[in-house]
This record gives C-alpha cells, sequence and structure tokens, in this order.
C-alpha cells in the first residue's frame, strides 16, 4: 500500500464511522490527525500519525491524571513505597501483556516514584497489514486500555477533583496559552465527570 492509499483509506474509515477528525500541520508527517473515539460527548482525543518516510500508522492517545487523584498517589507512595511500586509494576505488566506502546509520566518531586501524572498508550499498524478492521480495532483496544487504566485508579485513589494535575514531563504547560486544536474533553480529567455507564 502506498503513503496516499493509507491516507485515503484511514480517512474514508473515519468518516464512515462518523468520527470527528481533524487535519494537523506537522512536518514530520505526511498524515497527522485528531480523532474523537468513540463518538460521543465524552471521546477521547486520539492522534493518527503517519510518519514521513516509514510505511506504517501510529495511533496513540494520551490522558492526563486529576490533581486529586494526583494526591493521593503521593500519600501513597510515602506511607507504603512498597506498595506503590507494585501498583506501578502492575500497570507497566498490563500495558506490555496489550501489545503496546507506551509511557508512564510520573512525577519527579518526590523521593519515591510517581504520582502517575499522565500516560499515553500507542500502537503502529504497518502498511501491509493496514486494513479497516484492524485500525478500527486498535482505536477500540487503545481505548478500552486506557478505561481499564482510568478504572484502576478511580478505584484506587477515589474521583478526584475534576481538574488535571501538573505533568513534570511537560516543561512549557504553564506557559503554553495557545488554545487546543481539537476542543475534546480528553484534555480534562476523568475524575468526577466521568460517566461509566455512557462509556461501556
Amino acid at each position: 500500500m502506498e503513503t496516499r492509499d493509507a491516507i485515503k483509506f484511514v480517512q474514508k474509515w473515519l468518516t464512515e464511522e462518523g468520527l470527528e477528525f481533524k487535519t494537523l500541520s506537522d512536518n514530520r508527517a505526511e498524515m497527522h490527525l485528531h480523532v474523537r473515539y468513540p463518538p460521543t460527548r465524552n471521546g477521547h482525543l486520539f492522534n493518527v500519525v503517519i510518519p514521513k518516510k516509514r510505511s506504517m500508522v501510529i495511533i496513540g492517545s494520551v490522558t492526563r491524571v486529576d490533581a486529586g487523584q494526583q494526591r493521593e498517589m503521593t500519600t501513597h507512595s510515602e506511607s507504603d513505597p512498597v506498595a506503590w511500586e507494585e501498583w506501578l509494576h502492575e500497570a507497566r505488566l498490563g500495558l506490555i501483556k496489550g501489545g503496546f506502546d507506551w509511557t508512564l509520566h510520573l512525577g519527579k518531586n518526590s523521593e519515591n516514584s510517581g504520582p502517575l501524572q499522565a500516560f499515553n498508550i500507542s500502537r503502529p499498524i504497518w502498511f501491509d497489514g493496514l486494513n479497516q478492521h484492524k485500525f478500527l480495532d486498535t482505536l477500540r483496544t487503545i481505548w478500552l486500555s486506557k478505561l481499564a487504566i482510568i478504572h484502576e485508579i478511580r478505584f484506587n485513589y477515589g474521583v478526584g477533583e475534576g481538574k488535571p494535575g501538573p505533568v513534570d514531563d511537560w516543561p512549557d504547560q504553564q506557559n503554553s496559552h495557545q488554545p487546543p486544536e481539537v476542543e475534546i474533553k480528553d484534555e480534562m480529567s476523568f475524575g468526577s465527570s466521568f460517566d461509566v455507564d455512557e462509556w461501556v
């Protein structure tokens, strides 16, 4: 499959499924889309990227952790560092077993690991394996894996306070006043406004 065909098919499949997307300008990519999935008012923001000089589509999504939940994690890491490290270990193993590329962004202002401030899950699809089923199933699988982590966080650290906490790995976040490219709830936390029944 050629790059131009992959671009055409990906946009066609998104349109057929009623998934909202926006094309971004990205000099490192042949195509970079912001996609809302699932197509509900609380849809998550996904990046769908075809990098230059690569024969693949990369699908990924980042989630920020609520500020209140981060405080609970900090308390946990200080009161029981072994249990906290075990929780992180299980989160990592779950992502590895899911076959994802992933990053856990952990706070740096503590002697112990954590708190978990954000997480990024992605998966590539090479052009020779790209079809409608694989593409849409990858979107769905990443979304369900995000939900698994979200539910684990809510179960262990409460619903939070309804606003995303800091991410130490993103130093420019305080200085950035540019509006988001796509207005999607993914930039918000999944604290008290998260409706489980609406997702499943």
